[in-house]
């Protein structure tokens, strides 16, 4: 359950639905999905975040799939379900196969284990590695 309500498009005020027009457009969608919603209730918290994650999911040096996968295995790590599902569903939006979304819990399971093995065992980092 959330700490807070989501807010309809009746309940936000006219600069949250400012940022609901400009997702809806720039997605080219009329869903609006609960994380902004929640995020309505500081429509400046809202406009910033929404900003940020343009700025860093468009295209770069990184395709937008890849961005999707780090998101998901940076959200597992976190223990975000909710991102875990909303970056899995963009991911597969972006093309992700069945076959890579399989190999990406892999190396998340994967990375999940050597962490913890280095940590627990507290193996110091090579000199070579060190930038």
């Amino acid at each position: 359950m959330a700490t807070v309500r989501l807010l309809s498009d009746e309940e936000a005020g006219a600069d949250a639905l400012a940022v609901f027009d400009d997702i809806r457009a720039k997605r080219q969608t009329d869903y609006i999905n609960n994380f902004w919603r929640a995020l309505a209730h500081d429509p400046a918290l809202l406009r910033a975040t929404w900003e940020r994650v343009q700025a860093v999911m468009s295209p770069g040096a990184l395709d937008p799939l890849v961005k999707e996968l780090i998101y998901v295995a940076v959200s597992t790590a976190n223990g975000c379900d909710y991102c875990v599902h909303s970056h899995t569903a963009a991911a597969k939006a972006k093309g992700m196969t069945p076959a890579q979304h399989g190999e990406l819990l892999l190396v998340i399971a994967m990375a999940a284990q050597t962490n913890a093995l280095a940590t627990a065992l507290s193996v110091p980092v090579d000199d070579r590695f060190r930038a």
